[in-house]
């Protein structure tokens, strides 16, 4: 008996080491190096917006880099307006450290930023069947904060409704997707089920509002007293203004709850969950509760852990961008069923301040980025 505690005891100090040992090397922050020159030649160059290391808005730097080349099953495109998003800052930041496995130790392993765009097809490869030379466009990839990106047909990229500005379909891809699975795919929701999505006033939380009347569900809202009047009006059937009522501790039970801010404990959502509702975790705590090793990651675990033992569902949530759900939001858009709300607007030039502004976290909507000279439109 004693040996097995032994060798218990020898293996908790190993594992602890070893979360110590990871720890250390993720919060390495290398230091932000001098920018490159700018590319010489004959090649075509273009602005964009790039992070060399981890920190605050501020290691954001607009560079002149070589203009991409589209491979044979890629477009070009020239990006009018590109929206920001809760990942752009994590990613940013490196933080939690957790995230710099994928975005690199130390130092980011892409420099690119932004994921949301539109724009207009300025160039298509040799292979490329759906799309052409002037066609108006969004979606999500890599590198948005910039005058062009390249993206294949295959993945995520529709043609831009005639019914919206290249502002209103920038802030689409990400977020309405992200409302749209957590309902649809995670959530299961079912006409005439009640629905409360927390932070109904966010990026996210506009659409969910929206996209939950659409599947039919009785929509509650949650958010601050000044933006009572946007989340009724975007089709909330309630709204809780969360400074004076709390509706974990209410009597109203939810058969399904969106959670965007992480707010509040699991146990606390149960509370306000019907014996078999499900809670669909879209977001976590700020960066600035969220840090260290883990962050809101360790929520995630929790919700793996606490499933077997209860009859309600925690589901943690990553949304998948694809065109056919891009094309869905389009059409959803084109028949005047959802609206994009968007808050502020900032040039290219001002990235810093849209990121600074997007973790204050009071944006209502969804917070866009300028990048094409022309009017957006």
């Amino acid at each position: 008996m004693k040996l097995r505690y032994r060798i218990l005891n020898t293996l908790v100090v190993i594992i602890a080491l070893a979360v110590a040992a990871l720890w250390l090397v993720l919060a390495h922050d290398s230091p932000c190096p001098q920018s490159p020159r700018a590319p010489t030649g004959n090649a075509a160059h273009m602005t964009a917006a790039l992070y060399r290391c981890y920190g605050t808005p501020q290691v954001l730097k607009l560079e002149e880099v070589a203009q991409p080349v589209p491979a044979p099953d890629e477009l070009l495109v020239k990006v009018r307006a590109a929206s920001v998003n809760p990942l752009d800052w994590h990613f940013l930041t490196g933080s939690p450290y957790i995230v710099r496995l994928d975005s690199g130790v130390g130092a980011p392993k892409d420099p690119r930023m932004g994921v949301d765009f539109a724009g207009v097809v300025a160039a298509v490869g040799a292979g490329v069947q759906h799309f052409k030379v002037g066609d108006a466009v969004f979606g999500g990839h890599d590198g948005a904060f910039a005058e062009y990106l390249t993206v294949r047909e295959s993945r995520a990229v529709a043609l831009k409704p005639d019914e919206v500005t290249f502002e209103q379909a920038a802030s689409l891809p990400i977020a309405a997707i992200t409302a749209l699975q957590a309902l649809r795919d995670k959530g299961k929701l079912q006409a005439g089920q009640k629905v409360l999505i927390n932070g109904a006033s966010g990026g996210v939380g506009t659409f969910a509002v929206q996209l939950a009347r659409w599947l039919g569900g009785e929509v509650t809202g949650v958010c601050s007293t000044r933006n009572v009047a946007l989340v009724r009006s975007l089709g909330a059937d309630h709204v809780i203004d969360y400074t004076h009522e709390d509706f974990t501790r209410g009597t109203e039970r939810y058969d399904l709850i969106i959670d965007n801010v992480g707010s509040h404990s699991l146990l606390e959502y149960r509370r306000a969950m019907t014996p078999h509702g499900k809670l669909v975790i879209v977001g976590v705590q700020s960066s600035a509760a969220a840090g260290g090793l883990l962050g809101g990651i360790s929520t995630l675990l929790k919700a793996v852990i606490l499933n077997p033992f209860v009859s309600q569902k925690f589901e943690p949530f990553l949304a998948q961008l694809n065109p056919k759900d891009l094309n869905l939001l389009a059409d959803l858009v084109r028949q005047g069923k959802l609206k994009p709300v968007i808050d502020r607007r900032y040039p290219l030039a001002e990235l810093p301040a849209a990121m600074a502004y997007l973790e204050a976290g009071h944006a209502r909507g969804k917070i866009i980025v300028d990048v094409g000279s022309e009017p957006a439109g």
